[in-house]
């Protein structure tokens, strides 16, 4: 065999070696910048995200002070105040370009915002049934009419009082604050549901809670039902002897005239409907504010609790969910 032929094959084979190894290293080199480029952009649609969804809960507790302070000599909340009127979606794509000198219409993401505060003591507030020893027999019977209102399964309002009567064993042996409350929880206990939500750890299924949602809430502390903005089916719960048609008479009239003061709905309902101020109010301290941004098939929404102390607002709790738009 030829000596410089052999030669020749092993050096084409160590340059072809080469080429390998340098296409190799090349390949890896783009995907790792293609990558870093894909983070950096994700990173920084977050941030945008965060910074517009902060923004429309800085207009949601704004709104809510404004409110607030119209009404401190007078504290009455109802559905036709600004508060109540849901802020339509609104196209931020100019505000997300990378050069803004340099939007239009055309360049940049499709990101839309929108968002709405809804009262949250509009529902039947679960922390009712925690209080005293023993479950109060009208708390109970609220529960069980909306249940059956719901066409939840046999027993679900058993199954909620017992599962939040065990995860807040101090809130419902009558402990007198939240620190000695939160002393005497036990550790092999459950989980506390810090939301409705969370009922799934008490053994509710997702569809049970789904039908609860619009009329039953878990909120940090015990509230009144404000009557200005409950639905029929919560008014007609709350009370013996009320039903759905007493219960809409109240929401049409107070439609025309809202609620000055909680005497005011004994004009709409039954005779000897008692009327305790500490169930019921026209007013409200804690609301839920809602913002959503859609940014091109994606859509971000941001859920927040909002407690309002005097003129003050404090964000209780914050939730995000992140997910695809159906087209």
């Amino acid at each position: 065999m030829n000596p410089h032929r052999h030669q020749r094959g092993a050096a084409l084979l160590t340059a072809m070696i080469i080429v390998t190894l340098i296409a190799s290293l090349a390949a890896g080199m783009v995907w790792q910048q293609y990558r870093a480029v894909q983070i950096e952009a994700a990173d920084r649609a977050r941030a945008q995200s965060t910074w517009i969804l902060q923004g429309a809960l800085d207009w949601a507790r704004l709104i809510l002070r404004e409110d607030a302070q119209a009404n401190r000599q007078k504290p009455v909340d109802h559905l036709g105040e600004p508060w109540a009127v849901p802020l339509a979606e609104a196209r931020l794509s100019t505000f997300l370009a990378a050069d803004r000198t340099a939007a239009s219409d055309d360049d940049g993401p499709e990101a839309f915002l929108s968002g709405s505060i809804e009262d949250a003591q509009s529902h039947y507030n679960l922390r009712a049934l925690l209080s005293g020893t023993k479950v109060p027999e009208l708390e109970q019977r609220v529960l069980e009419r909306l249940c059956t209102q719901v066409n939840a399964p046999p027993g679900t309002a058993t199954l909620i009082i017992a599962g939040l009567r065990a995860a807040f064993p101090a809130a419902a042996s009558g402990a007198a604050s939240a620190v000695e409350a939160g002393a005497s929880e036990s550790e092999s206990g459950p989980l506390r549901p810090a939301s409705l939500d969370q009922l799934a750890w008490l053994g509710l299924d997702d569809a049970t809670i789904k039908r609860l949602q619009p009329y039953v809430v878990l909120l940090p502390k015990a509230t009144p039902v404000n009557l200005n903005t409950a639905p029929r089916e919560v008014i007609a719960a709350l009370f013996d002897g009320v039903d759905l048609a007493s219960a809409e008479r109240l929401v049409q009239g107070r439609k025309a005239s809202p609620l000055q003061n909680v005497t005011d709905a004994a004009n709409f309902l039954p005779t000897g409907v008692t009327l305790d101020t500490s169930r019921v109010a026209v007013m409200s301290s804690f609301f839920f504010v809602t913002g959503r941004l859609r940014l091109e098939e994606r859509q971000l929404e941001q859920r927040s609790l909002i407690e309002r102390q005097g003129l003050t607002m404090v964000v209780r709790a914050r939730e995000r969910i992140n997910q695809l738009v159906e087209r």
